[in-house]
Parts: C-alpha cells; sequence; structure tokens
C-alpha cells in the first residue's frame, strides 16, 4: 500500500525515541504513509513517539522494520480501542508571527517576511546552536535543523520547520 490508500489507522509501539526516528525515515524511503505521533496514554510504553500508519500496511511495515532491525513492541488498531494519538506540530498565531510547537520545541517566524525570530524549548545541548544558525535567517534560506544537529530537539524542531516552511509555500503566489 502506499500514501493513496487511505484506510483505518494503527501505530506501531517501539521502544525508545531513535527507533521512532529511524523507523520513519525507513518507512518513508520505502513510500509507507506514516507519521510520528505522540501515542495516547493508555497504549503508551515509555517511548514518548509512535509511527501511525494505514493499517492495512502493518504487515509490511512490521517485516521492513524487522529487516533494518527494529522490533516494533505492538502494533495497536485505534479503532478497536477508539484512541487518538496526540499530535505533535501545534501552531500559535501570535498576530504578526507564528509559533510552531513540536514536542518541547518552538520555532517563532515573522509571517510576512518569513525570517524566523526565535527557537527555544528542549533541554539537548545544541539548541543554543541551533538558535545561532537559524535566528534571523528565513524559513527558505536557513539550513534544515535536521542538518545541524541530531539529538531528539533537532528532530523536534525539524518537524516544526517542515510545518513552517509548508505554510510558507501555501503563502506564495504560484
Amino acid at each position: 500500500m502506499t500514501k493513496k490508500d487511505k484506510t483505518e489507522r494503527a501505530i506501531v509501539l517501539l521502544k525508545d525515541v531513535r527507533e521512532s526516528m529511524k523507523a520513519e525515515r525507513i518507512l518513508k524511503a520505502k513510500d509507507y504513509d506514516v507519521k510520528i505521533v505522540a501515542p495516547p496514554p493508555e497504549v503508551r510504553i515509555g517511548c514518548d513517539l509512535a509511527i501511525e500508519i494505514n493499517i492495512v500496511d502493518s504487515f509490511g511495515v512490521q517485516n521492513t522494520l524487522k529487516n533494518n532491525r527494529i522490533n516494533p513492541i505492538n502494533v495497536v488498531p485505534l479503532s478497536n480501542m477508539q484512541l487518538k494519538p496526540l499530535e505533535i506540530v501545534k501552531e500559535t498565531d501570535l498576530g504578526e508571527y507564528l509559533m510552531i510547537k513540536a514536542g518541547h520545541m518552538k520555532l517563532t517566524f515573522n509571517k510576512n517576511s518569513g525570517e524566523i525570530v526565535n527557537v527555544s524549548g528542549g533541554g539537548c545541548p545544541d539548541i543554543p546552536f541551533l538558535a545561532l544558525s537559524m535566528v534571523g535567517k528565513t524559513i527558505e534560506s536557513t539550513k534544515r535543523p535536521d542538518e545541524l544537529g541530531y539529538t531528539l530537539c533537532a528532530y523536534m524542531l525539524e518537524k516544526a520547520y517542515e510545518r513552517a516552511l509548508q505554510l510558507r509555500k501555501e503563502k506564495q503566489p504560484c
């Protein structure tokens, strides 16, 4: 199944955040329709991230992950338990600015110019470097957070950056 198929959803629970990040990258490369989410508290095992998938892809997803030495803890259908994963990316309109939050990381930019005015949050040692590298540049001209850092904070900032970039592209006339 590919991104074109729309069916019932499930979440793949993994042992840690690093595995979730790697699994997302592997599955997207295989053209699976996946999304990083926060698992509902009822099924959370310890990792704050899970992979949301089409349930019909669960066998292929599990095999792909196992072939890449990632062993899912469980695949949980969302409809059977009326569960809903939590979105990790949220937007806050601040008038002239828009703040995109992903996990504990925040990226704030000027809606008109695209200039990044603040990067904050998290607790990783690379946050000051990420902020120094990005603040003062436009969304379109800065290096991507995943090119600058390797921590969970850089990963979450990448998710905020991707959303900011998407919003900027939607605003641009064709």
